[in-house]
């Protein structure tokens, strides 16, 4: 009895040896478990941060064109009320040009013809220096009347041409880059043709 005993013993320890093994293992599986998860850990933050650096680079070139735009449009306009004050000038010229009749320009001579040159010359050089700062003027005469440039003052009966035609100007108007500094005052022709229909449309 006491040798089977024994060796009911050493088949007990041979069976725990047999699973000592498995349970290793479960154990070299317990200690990478927390590898791959802070390896998990690590990539999420990797793309978080990589997201968050790509959104900033984007916010950073909206800004800069946002910025480079505004500049532009500072440079642009920067003389709008400057150039506003100015145009009551430039209508003063013209109004002592417009007040010199005709016939009087035609036969002017000496003192007179000298003063009305230089009235025009000034009023020339004005122009250019507007427009080198981008004013420039708008002389819609025969255009289509536009209620984003022009302002109409009053209809004129003319069966000759478009209703809609601006027919007169009584007072120029003025642009600064893509902006109106003035509108124009104008005169729009009324009761004049139709606009020719387009066939497509009839069919």
């Amino acid at each position: 009895m006491p040798q089977d005993d024994q060796r009911q013993t050493t088949v007990e320890a041979g069976a725990g040896a047999a699973q000592d093994p498995a349970s290793a293992g479960q154990g070299a599986e317990a200690s990478v478990d927390p590898i791959a998860e802070t390896l998990a850990l690590l990539t999420a933050e990797r793309d978080e941060l990589k997201d968050r650096t790509l959104r900033t680079l984007a916010e950073m070139e909206n800004l800069r064109r946002r910025t480079e735009r505004e500049v532009a449009d500072a440079r642009t306009y920067a003389v709008t009320n400057f150039a506003r004050d100015v145009l009551n000038v430039a209508d003063n010229i013209r109004r002592a040009l417009d007040s010199v009749p005709a016939d009087a320009k035609a036969s002017a001579d000496g003192a007179l013809k000298g003063l009305i040159d230089g009235i025009e010359l000034t009023e020339r050089d004005l122009a250019k220096t507007l427009e080198r700062h981008g004013v420039k003027i708008v002389e819609p005469q025969g255009q289509k009347f536009d209620p984003n440039r022009h302002q109409a003052m009053f209809e004129v009966p003319n069966p000759d041409v478009p209703a809609g035609t601006v027919v007169q100007v009584v007072q120029s108007g003025y642009v600064i880059g893509d902006r109106v500094l003035r509108p124009a005052l104008v005169g729009v022709a009324k009761g004049g043709p139709k606009a020719a229909a387009n066939p497509a449309d009839a069919a």
